[in-house]
């Protein structure tokens, strides 16, 4: 997968290359990456190299090398300033001095392992990959860069990172060190990124791309609700299944920065890294710091060949590959259903309603700790609330357990309120300032995580309640983003404080992985305030997150369509929610609600004890239904049926096995439409068209429904009322296709 010739280095498999090499000055320059170009011919290799000429109106790098200047070569991690104007990939200071840092090539390796560890989430591989490590210098500043590119067998990504070692006696400051940069030929792409707001997160947003600066952020200290580190440079001809698209992803769950800027030439660069506003790195010597590590992905293949990549790396390569295997449990969460009012009689007719109706795990959301009897207090006090656990939360577990039901609890390990004995003991535990006005949300404040001290008290409350309960699912959320960031801990060990969003966030992996090491089959799914931190770092440890605090079902349908370019169905967990939906007031039919939540972790959130019997009946069999068919509506390999379009009317994806024999296909339209044609097909493009499928008691050819399609089903036009399969606005359908 890694060929070495000469000075050029080939990354390749059966489906992208990825060609860099050494330029005259030392440095590493990129050539290209895209489509596999399979073992590649010397005499195309000397043609790859050709670049005998300089563009008008640039600074040569050097008098030595004649025509060479950085303006028109592609660095592979490129330093502002030295014959570069364009935004540089790191910047390190010696006190206010920049450093125009030149790191030149001394030598590599190439490891065949990538193992996976707890202490900071990357990428890894059982087998089939391969690293390769190039050793750089810049001798004059005493700093080495180490770069990191991973190939897998399977998967059109190449993953990077860069560690920097200061060789030298003094400290040095690293004000910007990115995990990714790639740079295109041309700018005829369209920047598309999954922003949005709480409530209605990663909706798909395009726009093109031309000579500037395209970004999207966070400074929240979290990936955010109204930013995801994902971003796709989308060719303008691309489409559902053909087009170039280049993406980039973050393994990493802080402040982060996505951009394309694009030069005088259409050249587009893409970057992604930590967001280097507000963040400094102080570097001792013979200290070391490790970048995150990006993911670039390419596709020909459209929107759906990205998924196919998005996809598989996530669940082979970041998701422990263990809950590929474990059953996800269909979860009953009380939160929608009691909020904080609830006891313990309560709770348990609950889980018996649940459990009658085949839930398999029983989640107590807010309000069991402390005095917690609203969102304003107790947080920090993981304490039970005796008051409606008089006997304590084992003897409640082992109740939910004697049901023949899994028991979870939801933690807001991150955050302390002003009651409680952690704040009033504590009062430098908090992210603040040291100056009168401090910002409070919720009532709550924000633990400053960067304290190794905090993390260790946090976890000291949590273990005990874990252990003793027999704890089998853990509800992490995080409701509150940062504000005034400053650590009191930073400020004692003489650290700069612009050390502190990466050191909160390191602390938050570190709790991740207390927990799971001492608990290995326990299942996280994470939560901030809903999608607010729907990252990769955060799936490298939770294989579920909850995608938004919005239930309601076509809203789902947005935030899935732009969530799957990026993370795998596996990833997103369904909640079945009551109607009028709590968060948008919509009533949708039971129908429409169960079938987008199919899709992915099944779970019901509402009042089980208000059903009536054709309600319950409905959901019995849903669940029936998804118990059969859970290993492919989780992991089968899904595709987009309809263009990614964030304002269709009308929504439709399906999954498929491994062999094309058996699929699942949801369609969905929001608005009923009068006078609608009543012969419309839907084409199945990842079926086989050496098959034969049963659509209902029809037998059809993978062929057909390939390229003409499936009849979609029947919509009550005004005039086919004894005839139409669907009516009314929040129609859905679901497709069965067995071979």
């Amino acid at each position: 997968m890694i060929d070495v010739t000469g000075n050029i280095f080939h990354l390749h498999n059966d489906k992208v290359s990825y060609l860099f090499y050494v330029m005259e000055n030392k440095q590493l320059g990129h050539l290209y990456y895209g489509k596999n170009l399979g073992d590649i011919e010397e005499d195309d290799l000397n043609y790859l190299l050709q670049h005998n000429s300089k563009s008008a109106g640039t600074v040569k790098y050097s008098p030595e090398i004649k025509n060479f200047t950085l303006a028109d070569h592609e660095s592979e991690y490129p330093v502002y300033g030295s014959s570069d104007y364009r935004i540089g990939a790191i910047d390190v200071y010696k006190a206010d001095e920049p450093w125009y840092l030149d790191f030149h090539y001394q030598s590599y390796t190439i490891e065949n392992t990538k193992k996976r560890d707890l202490s900071f989430p990357t990428s890894y591989a059982q087998k089939d990959s391969e690293t390769l490590v190039i050793t750089l210098e810049d001798t004059e500043h005493q700093l080495r860069l180490l770069e990191y590119y991973t190939i897998f067998a399977d998967n059109g990504a190449i993953v990077r990172s860069q560690k920097l070692i200061n060789l030298g006696t003094e400290k040095v400051a690293i004000k910007n060190m990115m995990s990714g940069v790639i740079t295109l030929p041309t700018a005829d792409y369209d920047f598309l990124s999954l922003s949005g707001a709480w409530l209605k997160e990663r909706h798909i947003k395009r726009r093109h791309i031309e000579q500037g600066v395209t970004s999207v952020e966070s400074l929240k200290g979290a990936s955010s609700h109204q930013q995801n580190p994902f971003v796709a440079l989308v060719s303008n001809h691309a489409d559902t299944n053909s087009g170039d698209i280049y993406a980039a992803n973050l393994i990493y769950s802080g402040n982060f920065l996505s951009q394309v800027e694009v030069n005088e030439w259409d050249k587009a660069r893409l970057s992604i890294g930590i967001n280097p506003k507000y963040f400094e790195w102080q570097l001792d010597p013979e200290q070391s710091f490790q970048t995150p590590e990006a993911v670039l992905f390419y596709s020909g293949e459209g929107f759906n060949g990205l998924m196919t990549e998005t996809h598989g790396f996530a669940e082979n390569h970041v998701i422990d590959r263990k809950w590929k295997k474990e059953k996800r449990p269909i979860v009953f969460n009380n939160w929608e259903a009691t909020y904080f009012d609830f006891n313990e009689d309560k709770l348990l007719s609950l889980a018996e309603a649940g459990k009658d109706l085949g839930m398999e795990c029983f989640v107590l959301d807010d309000g069991w700790f402390g005095h917690r009897d609203d969102d304003r207090s107790s947080l920090g006090n993981w304490a039970v609330d005796k008051s409606k656990f008089p006997d304590g939360m084992q003897p409640f577990a082992e109740k939910i357990h004697q049901m023949g039901l899994e028991f979870g609890l939801w933690f807001e390990p991150e955050m302390v309120s002003p009651d409680t004995q952690m704040y009033q003991e504590h009062p430098d535990w908090v992210v603040r300032h040291p100056y009168k006005r401090v910002g409070i949300g919720r009532g709550q404040y924000v633990l400053d995580f960067a304290n190794p001290e905090v993390v260790d008290a946090v976890y000291k409350q949590m273990k005990p309640t874990i252990a003793a309960t027999k704890l089998d699912y853990i509800k992490w959320d995080m409701n509150r983003n940062i504000t005034e960031a400053y650590s009191p801990y930073l400020k004692k060990m003489g650290r700069p404080q612009g050390e502190f969003f990466h050191r909160y966030i390191l602390g938050v992996y570190a709790l991740y992985q207390k927990i799971l090491s001492d608990f290995p089959n326990i299942l996280i799914e994470g939560c901030s305030g809903g999608g607010g931190r729907f990252d990769l770092g955060i799936l490298f440890y939770s294989p579920q997150i909850w995608p938004s605090d919005d239930s309601d079902a076509i809203e789902k349908l947005d935030i899935l369509t732009g969530t799957a370019l990026a993370y795998p169905l596996s990833t997103f967990s369904n909640h079945v929610s009551a109607v009028p939906n709590d968060q948008v007031k919509r009533i949708t039919p039971l129908a429409i609600r169960q079938t987008v939540s199919d899709f992915g972790p099944l779970g019901y959130e509402l009042d089980l004890t208000k059903l009536d019997d054709g309600e319950k009946k409905a959901i019995k069999e849903n669940v029936k239904f998804y118990k059969q068919n859970r290993q492919l509506l989780l992991h089968g390999h899904f595709q987009q049926l309809l263009t990614v379009d964030p304002d269709a009317n009308e929504v439709s994806f399906g999954v498929v096995n491994d062999d094309q024999s058996e699929s699942f296909i949801g369609f969905y339209r929001k608005l009923a439409r009068p006078n609608s044609s009543v012969i419309k097909h839907l084409k199945v493009p990842f079926l086989s068209e050496d098959k034969h499928y049963a659509v209902g008691n029809e037998r059809i050819s993978g062929r057909v429904l390939k390229n003409i399609g499936l009849l979609e089903p029947f919509e009550f036009n005004g005039a086919n009322l004894e005839t139409a399969q669907v009516s009314g606005d929040y129609q859905s359908f679901m497709f069965h296709l067995k071979s």
